[in-house]
């Protein structure tokens, strides 16, 4: 693997991209195989595992594939983050994109859109090379030394309070590790999402539960709240070192007045720090965007906000224009703009 991969941008086969990933030590469930299956699973493209290394290092791209017409697709990642990743002394960055234009050129790929991963920063591996565009903030959680008593105090006055309400109101809360079933989580989270009247994309497919539960296995992680024999808050958590990311989440309508959402996220802050993690990765708002939830997150550690920015290329000028009926390429708003969603 290592020798045919030198030097050249390559396609890896699905079989062999965790064990490549294990051996460069990279373990974030957002580059992972089953993560980008059951992406896959929700329409989002076809998975593609990209790869360059040296000697000196390495730099991977796991990403999606989106038909944009016949003959024609373009790049994305995955619900969450992703965008190529640099690991090793000297990664061949500059190799791995001219490698990248080649490769786009060579399967018709017109564009390119990337969710940059806050906590590793990987924006700076495009900076010159694709659009960058700075669309808010991450909140990362810092746990690193901090004890239970650290991490309340911590909090903002009105989610400590709420935690207090939980507790007083005799929520418990509790963790399964690999989850045998997600069927009560799913129940609630699809009454949370039609309460909120979300878009019908956060429906999930049958096909996508069953990818996280079997994918996943122990990078899958519930926490939830009940009320008695009542599940009235529950979340989803995607665990690897250093980082335990925020997936998912649902309550009732009680447990959200008793506060169950502030203390599920507050005791599985409190069990990340048991178990060696350095973060709990919150995220942003909608769309990655600071609103009234990313405001929900910073209260937890105001000081833990990483910048959250998108990339975005154009591979193939001509075709982009087509599709889009434009112009010009403008990379402000939606990207790639013969994507937008009809207003109709």
């Amino acid at each position: 693997m290592a020798a045919a991969m030198a030097d050249r941008l390559v396609e890896v086969a699905p079989r062999d991209w965790d064990a490549l990933l294990d051996r460069l030590g990279l373990d974030d469930v957002y580059l992972r195989r089953p993560y980008l299956e059951s992406a896959s699973s929700l329409g989002q493209g076809r998975p593609e595992f990209l790869a360059l290394s040296d000697p000196d290092g390495a730099v991977v791209f796991p990403c999606l594939v989106r038909e944009a017409a016949a003959g024609l697709g373009d790049v994305g990642t995955p619900m969450g983050y992703g965008g190529p990743i640099a690991v090793g002394a000297d990664p061949p960055v500059a190799a791995f994109f001219d490698g990248y234009e080649r490769w786009c050129g060579e399967n018709g790929i017109v564009a390119t859109f990337v969710r940059f991963h806050p906590l590793l920063a990987n924006q700076r591996l495009a900076d010159g090379r694709w659009h960058l565009e700075l669309i808010g903030h991450s909140i990362g959680w810092r746990l690193e030394g901090r004890s239970p008593e650290d991490l309340l105090s911590g909090m903002a006055s009105h989610h400590r309070r709420l935690v207090r309400r939980a507790r007083a109101a005799g929520i418990g809360t509790s963790v399964a590790v690999r989850p045998a079933e997600l069927e009560s989580f799913v129940s609630l989270y699809e009454d949370t999402m039609r309460r909120k009247e979300a878009s019908t994309f956060y429906l999930f497919p049958d096909a996508y539960w069953q990818l996280l539960v079997s994918g996943l296995g122990d990078r899958l992680v519930r926490f939830d709240a009940t009320s008695g024999h009542e599940l009235v808050a529950s979340m989803l958590c995607l665990a690897a070192q250093p980082f335990l990311h925020y997936h998912l989440g649902c309550s009732s309508e009680r447990g959200q007045s008793q506060g169950a959402n502030h203390l599920l996220f507050y005791e599985a802050a409190c069990w990340a720090a048991g178990n060696g993690f350095a973060r709990l990765h919150l995220g942003g708002g909608v769309g990655g965007f600071e609103d009234s939830l990313y405001e929900f997150k910073r209260r937890f550690d105001p000081g833990g906000a990483s910048p959250a920015y998108l990339g975005k290329a154009v591979h193939d000028v001509d075709a982009y224009l087509a599709l889009s009926g434009a112009g010009t390429v403008d990379y402000a708003g939606y990207f790639p703009a013969y994507r937008r969603p009809s207003s109709s």
